[in-house]
């Protein structure tokens, strides 16, 4: 067994006894392997052990690795996690199956014009931190709407806390703000807190060091 594979089991064990100490079935997690400088090998690695969804953060690299990895025929699901663009928006059109840091409407805007119907996740900035993405919890109503109105498919919310700070709260928050709009999916909880966020109620984990290991350090 790899270590992709080994690391992979190890963070699907803690996955499975937070939901069952949650009282939730461990397959209404969604975990998503978040491949920021991951090199292709090694997310096909995952992928031939098992996972299924995988993210990234930067365009350019998600456009660099999906053709490679569509030439396997494993099958795969792309998120995209980072803070977006709307000029990167065309390029990943054709590989994006959940956007997963919807956090503007112009930005709704431009994915609709790009992939109608797509579905994706609306980001709020519960900690109100200035420079960070997503949306205030105040706008969400009409955020949602407007997502619906343009044709796209808002399945859920997604956070990430200030790094300060306790999560919990803030993910206890996105869940009463995701059933108070009746939306299902939850993205929260990274490496670091993802237990944590599955407790509150989490349907999607981001989880990248975990699985993948310590990124390399950027070169001075």
């Amino acid at each position: 067994m790899s270590d992709v594979a080994s690391r992979l089991a190890e963070v699907r064990e803690r996955v499975d006894v937070a939901a069952r100490r949650a009282g939730r079935f461990p397959d209404a997690v969604t975990i998503v392997g978040a491949t920021k400088t991951v090199s292709v090998e090694r997310i096909a690695e995952a992928l031939v052990a098992g996972l299924v969804d995988i993210g990234e953060n930067r365009a350019q690299e998600l456009v660099a690795k999906a053709p490679e990895l569509e030439q396997s025929g494993i099958t795969h699901r792309w998120h995209f996690l980072g803070r977006l663009q709307r000029n990167k928006v065309r390029m990943l059109a054709p590989w994006v199956q959940c956007w997963q840091s919807v956090d503007r409407t112009d930005l709704v805007d431009t994915i609709a014009d790009r992939a109608p119907g797509a579905t994706v996740l609306l980001e709020v900035n519960l900690g109100d931190e200035p420079g960070k993405g997503g949306c205030r919890a105040r706008d969400l109503p009409a955020f949602v709407d407007h997502a619906r109105h343009r044709g796209l498919h808002p399945s859920g919310l997604m956070t990430v806390p200030p790094a300060a700070l306790d999560p919990r709260p803030f993910f206890a928050r996105l869940r009463e703000l995701a059933d108070t709009l009746g939306l299902a999916e939850l993205s929260m909880g990274m490496t670091g807190d993802f237990e944590a966020a599955i407790e509150e109620g989490a349907t999607i984990v981001r989880v990248g060091r975990a699985i993948f290991g310590d990124r390399p350090a950027p070169v001075p």
